[in-house]
């Protein structure tokens, strides 16, 4: 989607729900989202200087969406397909991994199942 076709230029959707909504392929570029609700298709979605604080991302597919200078503070997600995501200059600090398939992730370069498997065998020395 190109900027000219951007339906939400500079736009403030804070607290908004989007429920059932296919977006995919949507351009969220410089929307202040704070406190959204997302249970939608944002399959190939871009996020570009988004704040996304306290979003909630409840059954939601990310999967080949984009994010760049965008605010995850306190966000949730819950039930998600973020398939092929690349995620740089993080702050992961507090953050939680629960129930998730981690096949094939890395972590600068490595497995993180191997990472795992080498904590369980110092575990048991």
């Amino acid at each position: 989607m190109s900027e000219t076709n951007n339906p939400f230029p500079n736009t403030e959707f804070r607290g908004y729900k989007f429920s059932k909504s296919d977006m995919a392929g949507a351009n969220f570029n410089g929307v202040d989202l704070t406190g959204s609700t997302f249970w939608a298709v944002l399959k190939n979605a871009q996020f570009k200087d988004c704040n996304l604080e306290s979003c909630v991302f409840d059954d939601v597919n990310l999967a080949g969406s984009t994010y760049e200078n965008i605010n995850l503070s306190n966000a949730k997600f819950n039930n998600m397909n973020m398939s092929g995501a690349v995620l740089s200059s993080l702050d992961l600090s507090n953050a939680q991994i629960n129930d998730a398939n981690l096949q094939g992730m890395k972590i600068n370069g490595v497995l993180v199942t191997d990472l795992f498997e080498l904590y369980e065998k110092k575990a048991e020395i």
